[in-house]
């Protein structure tokens, strides 16, 4: 049995487009730049670049509220295809085909990102009015952190 299943976070490279196959199905194609976890003191921090594909609703929902710049968070299938261009090359291509697409958390800055770009968000849930009941009378506090097993 064999498992193929990547998830990544990083920035968008480009701008977006969302393309229209002939029998209508939506397809958007994109890269991201994910930086690695760790880097040599005295070098500049290094990125790694991934091909990502989204269909359907995923691919209309990333062109809708996504940007170049904008961190995102995909999940898929690693998939490997390969086609001639148009020197005659075989160019042999790896993509992330994402079926899980989602926001970050990313902190929103007066309508824009704070990197500089910008996108429509879907309305925020209201904020919830901080409670002023007193705690519920069935919790009571620990007599020590010996009772917690972290």
């Amino acid at each position: 049995m064999a498992y193929n299943r990547a998830i990544l976070m990083g920035r968008i490279t480009h701008d977006l487009e969302l393309k229209t196959t002939a029998s209508g199905i939506s397809v958007c194609s994109f890269s991201i730049a994910v930086d690695r976890r760790f880097q040599t003191k005295g070098e500049e921090k290094k990125s790694d670049f991934f091909n990502i594909v989204t269909w359907r609703s995923n691919a209309e929902f990333v062109c809708r509220y996504f940007a170049k710049g904008r961190m995102i968070l995909v999940e898929g299938e690693l998939q490997t295809r390969s086609y001639v261009d148009k020197n005659g090359q075989n160019v042999r291509v790896v993509e992330l085909v994402a079926d899980q697409v989602c926001f970050t958390g990313e902190p929103k800055q007066q309508g824009s990102y704070s990197d500089g770009y910008s996108a429509p968000l879907p309305p925020e849930p209201p904020q919830q009015a901080a409670s002023s009941q007193a705690p519920a009378s069935d919790f009571t506090a620990a007599d020590s952190d010996d009772d917690y097993p972290f």
